[in-house]
């Protein structure tokens, strides 16, 4: 094969991995040696850890004084399904796709609930038209679609005086965009993506008027425990909230050391400026991707927007004409990224259209994406060079 010469700098962290996201900067395994490891979540140690994971999020992110903050289990998954099980079927409801995650919400509540919802799907790097929105309807959406790299561009689409719910998975946003909350009326995301913290918990968070809905109705169908919200009350009455789910006494057993691995990532994105510093970050990130894109004519971004591109899950793909499997290109681009050390978990998720996926949210940082450039411009050389010769 063709010689084709490989750049002088690496990435000194290649961890570019969508979910789990790549650890802050500064962390390492001693940042988690206060871990109330071994110790009751109800003793005072833990109740403690708890409540300070909460009003970090709520310090960090803005949320106003008079939502609720709770920890869940199941990741953001789990997050979306309590919303989805405990609060829809009080009025119509109406479900937005534009990648895999928000399809599979559509499938979990017109074939699992069963409910009657209109649905608009977009294909992967658009979005549906947001204008066209009932807002009499509940309405369920992704502010950032992960494995589409497509955002809402804002929430000026949502309107103030909207009769139904907003229930918004935001776990590849939050931390990396703004959330307007005046707008939302439930919130979830995982601490694993923007912040790089463990996987497992998810974050609900919830509206006076999302709390409204719980206590005055509940679903006619069987609630397993961990998405119980209320106590008391049977369908269509609703029941009274749990408070202790949002002061930290969780559903079920938390990890410590996760909630520890949280706490050290709050304390990281307070010292980068907190939000505003952590949006800048995955600007820049995403800076140094598409000013390599604009350069290089066998490269798009999936998006072709910018106004909806998401600066966290950037996705691009392979435009040159010489690929004629561009699945297996892409694929062997990725392969030959992580083989070199330089890239890992680049390649597309595996329900999207063939590319690669750069995370570049705020723990990743610019002078890494700046070094990858090359070695994908490098990789893709390499790959034609290949594909040539077999011809």
């Amino acid at each position: 094969m063709t010689d084709i010469q490989k750049p002088a700098t690496r990435p000194a962290n290649p961890r570019f991995s969508s979910g789990p996201c790549a650890k802050p900067p500064t962390w390492t395994l001693d940042a988690l040696s206060d871990a109330a490891l071994g110790r009751s979540h109800r003793a005072a140690v833990g109740k403690d850890k708890l409540k300070a994971a909460i009003e970090g999020t709520r310090e960090v992110l803005g949320i106003p004084a008079d939502y609720k903050i709770g920890i869940v289990p199941a990741s953001d998954t789990g997050a979306v399904e309590m919303a989805l099980w405990s609060l829809l079927g009080a009025r119509g409801v109406e479900m937005l796709a534009w990648e895999s995650f928000g399809a599979g919400w559509v499938t979990d509540v017109t074939k699992q609930l069963k409910l009657d919802a209109v649905t608009k799907v977009a294909d992967y790097g658009e979005i549906v038209d947001l204008a066209s929105v009932d807002f009499t309807n509940d309405v369920v959406f992704t502010w950032n679609g992960t494995t589409s790299g497509v955002r809402v561009p804002n929430g000026d689409w949502i309107p103030a005086d909207r009769e139904g719910l907003t229930i918004c998975d935001a776990t590849s946003a939050a931390f990396a965009m703004d959330l307007p909350w005046d707008k939302l009326d439930v919130t979830t995301f995982s601490w694993q993506k923007v912040l790089g913290g463990e996987a497992a918990h998810g974050i609900l968070i919830l509206s006076p008027r999302a709390v409204e809905r719980l206590e005055s109705y509940t679903p006619a169908w069987p609630l397993p425990k961990i998405f119980r919200l209320t106590k008391g009350g049977s369908p269509p009455e609703g029941g009274k909230l749990i408070e202790g789910i949002f002061t930290g006494a969780t559903i079920n057993t938390p990890s410590m050391l996760a909630v520890e691995d949280y706490l050290f990532a709050l304390d990281w994105a307070r010292s980068v400026g907190g939000l505003e510093g952590l949006k800048a970050r995955a600007d820049a990130n995403t800076a140094a991707v598409s000013d390599f894109v604009e350069t290089h004519d066998w490269i798009e971004f999936l998006a072709a927007d910018p106004a909806i591109r998401s600066n966290t899950s950037v996705c691009v793909k392979f435009t040159d004409a010489r690929i004629t499997d561009g699945a297996t290109f892409a694929k062997a681009v990725a392969k030959r990224l992580e083989a070199e050390g330089v890239a890992l978990d680049v390649g597309a998720y595996r329900d999207a259209p063939a590319g690669l996926r750069i995370w570049c949210g705020g723990t990743v940082e610019a002078a890494d994406v700046a070094a990858l450039m090359p070695w994908l411009n490098w990789a893709f050389e390499a790959e034609i060079a290949a594909l040539t010769e077999a011809a």
